[in-house]
């Protein structure tokens, strides 16, 4: 069982790490800008780039623009647009707080946090800027004032999933379990089709000894996200607390068939005797 249970540590702080590192939940359930939805393909930012050239002095199209580069990865062609954006527009919140956020993503936390206050010392109902900000906050350890922020953003957005979840996060983190599963509750019936908060508040379950449940969100869990090694090896480890050792073992070869030296997924089929090239009923 102290190995069951360091296996959680494991799992739990390598979501948390996973999640901080990128702007989705693990895809997360609602974008953190308000021109998320814009599809970062090829054709988009071709689309995008010929608003830019017909409309140079609009920031609104930069803004655009730079919210599809940063989906796509082009984080430096990303902060030149919102750059300008911001040289346009000075008092533009949704651009300062779209800048933070891929300064956040590329680990410049001061200059991110400079963007947050920024957006709310413009508008201090924005509640993408106090999610993104209270997301700095947690990861400089400041948990106080993450929660605040969290907060915020959840009174000033109640239909926020992301709010929801990254202070359900919080709350796993210092081990307040019911907390956290009622947070990634809400953000589960606030979202659809994320695998995020399934795990999560999966790990809560498992944290709090309820396998049964835990295994219930990871069915769902690995068939929205079929590659995701924490979802997997985290489904091995609720069927391996349920005594069902052919889920386990399934489980647990489904997540080394993603990638095979995840050692949490080797320790965990080890330890339910999975034998290498063998078939296992995984549902």
């Amino acid at each position: 069982m102290t190995r069951q249970r360091q296996s959680i540590g494991a799992l739990v702080a390598a979501f948390m790490a996973a999640a901080c590192s990128t702007t989705t939940l693990t895809s997360t359930p609602v974008p953190e800008s308000e021109e998320a939805a814009y599809a970062s393909s090829p054709a988009n930012i071709a689309s995008l780039t010929d608003v830019v050239t017909r409309n140079p002095n609009d920031p609104q199209a930069y803004n655009m623009r730079g919210t599809v580069f940063g989906q796509s990865g082009r984080q430096q062609e990303a902060l030149t647009d919102f750059n300008k954006a911001i040289s346009l527009d000075p008092k533009y919140t949704q651009a300062y707080a779209n800048r933070a956020l891929v300064l956040r993503q590329t680990g410049k936390l001061d200059q991110a946090m400079a963007d947050y206050n920024k957006a709310i010392s413009i508008d201090s109902n924005y509640a993408a800027a106090y999610l993104g900000r209270g997301v700095v906050l947690r990861q400089r350890g400041q948990l106080l004032q993450a929660l605040a922020d969290f907060n915020k953003a959840i009174t000033l957005r109640p239909d926020m999933a992301q709010a929801y979840y990254n202070r359900g996060q919080l709350y796993q983190s210092q081990r307040q379990y019911q907390f956290a599963i009622d947070d990634f509750s809400t953000a589960i019936g606030l979202t659809q089709g994320e695998a995020g908060p399934y795990i999560a508040r999966a790990l809560s379950y498992l944290a709090i000894n309820d396998a049964k449940a835990a295994a219930s969100d990871l069915d769902d869990a690995v068939q929205l996200e079929p590659q995701s090694l924490t979802a997997w090896t985290s489904r091995g480890l609720a069927y391996e607390r349920l005594g069902d050792k052919e889920r386990a073992a399934g489980s647990y070869a489904k997540a080394l068939n993603v990638s095979q030296n995840y050692d949490p997924a080797k320790q965990g089929f080890a330890r339910v005797g999975g034998q290498y090239g063998r078939s296992y009923q995984t549902f």
